[in-house]
């Protein structure tokens, strides 16, 4: 497992300490009972989310209160704003239901799928 950052005041700047996401497609969520409840693409909007839940995934392994209260200190200061207007920021407003006794959600991490190189092809 991966050693937890020291999140700091910022988001952009905590950003820059957790792994890449490059090779990542989307974060499926998942409740107790095995159904989907979220999706975070790798698209542009969501790519700090996409690297935050991945980052929670690779230090905790599921999205329980310990590593819903960690994803909101690295959010940062979009921790405050969601406090303040609830629904501007989905992925936040999910750790802090997790962090005020939640039920806890699997993550599952979806590689991205690489097409062959055109060399490759026979």
């Amino acid at each position: 497992m991966l050693a937890k950052i020291q999140a700091g005041a910022t988001f952009k700047d905590n950003l820059q300490q957790l792994p890449p996401i490059d090779g990542v497609q989307r974060i499926d969520l998942f409740d107790e009972s095995g159904m989907i409840v979220a999706c975070i693409e790798n698209q542009p909007g969501k790519l700090g989310s996409l690297a935050v839940y991945h980052y929670l995934k690779q230090v905790f392994g599921n999205l329980d209160a310990q590593a819903a209260e960690h994803g909101l200190t690295v959010f940062a200061e979009h921790t405050a704003d969601a406090r303040n207007r609830p629904g501007v920021h989905p992925n936040v407003d999910r750790l802090l239901a997790i962090s005020a006794d939640g039920a806890p959600l699997k993550i599952e991490v979806i590689a991205a799928v690489n097409p062959p190189a055109v060399n490759d092809i026979q």
